[in-house]
């Protein structure tokens, strides 16, 4: 599964807006300035919001000025500088994502969604063990928390950590039973493992789920495949990279948690005649002109 980066549960943007009224202000003394600053903490929430809808389209970089300025109009709310470290992580601004978010966390050490947010940051740049105990001090604002669990699954996985790591996958799920991310990497550790029947069984499991989830898609074509079954193997490796084409690149897998044993089975299987017609064909459908729609 793809190990994003929770931009923000991020809209949570509608909670941005649990501010003081203008009113309000009316009331203190000086009365303009408190009614100004009002105003201005007014715009930066506004720009906050901007910069979350811009960035759920993937417009990261011109939702990242508007996320600075936010915080210099609202500098006191932590869901802005948290909306800013996420955009930071997303263009792999390590430091500065760190700095906003510890400037959340100032603000507000009971979110539990910053410290998660850091979970993220450490990741992304291999520290795990940091990572993990980012995500064990969020779960603890946040126990039940299905993406949590499943980031400190991840955390535990890349340590070695495969028991705890399924522990937390299963957690996950039993607090949210259409999570099949973490169906699919339980299946992922058990096809390391050796257990490919089991591993076989959670991809199932998570394709029900979602008929659209390329990965476990993909890797249960693959494990079919291997284990005999190639017709509906090859029938649904297809299926997969209609889906998602970047689920035919090696390094995209290894870095989606692949191990060993799945990515040379996966290497082979995507050497398949049929296998390279079906990436040729999606190929060539993306780079070809589409047709403007007519009025």
């Amino acid at each position: 599964m793809p190990k994003y980066v929770r931009l923000i549960s991020l809209l949570m943007v509608c909670s941005l807006w649990s501010m003081p009224k203008a009113a309000n202000a009316q009331a203190l003394i000086p009365h303009t300035l408190q009614l100004d600053a009002a105003k201005l903490e007014k715009q930066g929430l506004s720009l906050a919001q901007e910069a979350a809808q811009l960035a759920q389209f993937q417009q990261v970089e011109l939702a990242l000025p508007r996320a600075r300025l936010a915080t210099q109009l609202a500098p006191k709310n932590d869901k802005v500088w948290l909306l800013l470290g996420g955009l930071q992580l997303q263009t792999k601004e390590f430091d500065a994502a760190i700095a906003s978010l510890k400037k959340a966390q100032s603000i507000n050490p009971k979110n539990g969604d910053i410290l998660f947010a850091l979970g993220s940051a450490n990741f992304r740049q291999q520290k795990y063990q940091d990572a993990a105990v980012n995500y064990q001090d969020g779960l603890k604002l946040k126990p039940n928390d299905p993406e949590g669990l499943f980031d400190l699954g991840n955390a535990y996985y890349l340590l070695g950590r495969l028991p705890d790591a399924i522990a937390q996958y299963n957690q996950a799920v039993s607090q949210d039973k259409k999570f099949w991310p973490a169906l699919n990497n339980i299946g992922l550790i058990n096809y390391e493992q050796g257990d490919i029947p089991e591993a076989i069984k959670r991809w199932q499991s998570a394709v029900t789920l979602d008929k659209q989830a390329a990965e476990p898609l993909l890797a249960l074509g693959v494990a079919l495949y291997t284990k005999g079954d190639r017709q509906q193997g090859l029938t649904l490796g297809e299926a997969a990279l209609r889906i998602d084409q970047r689920y035919g690149n090696l390094d995209f897998l290894k870095e989606n948690l692949w191990g060993d044993r799945l990515l040379s089975d996966t290497k082979k299987f995507l050497e398949l005649p049929r296998i390279q017609a079906a990436l040729q064909q999606r190929e060539n459908s993306s780079s070809s002109p589409k047709q403007q729609p007519t009025q």
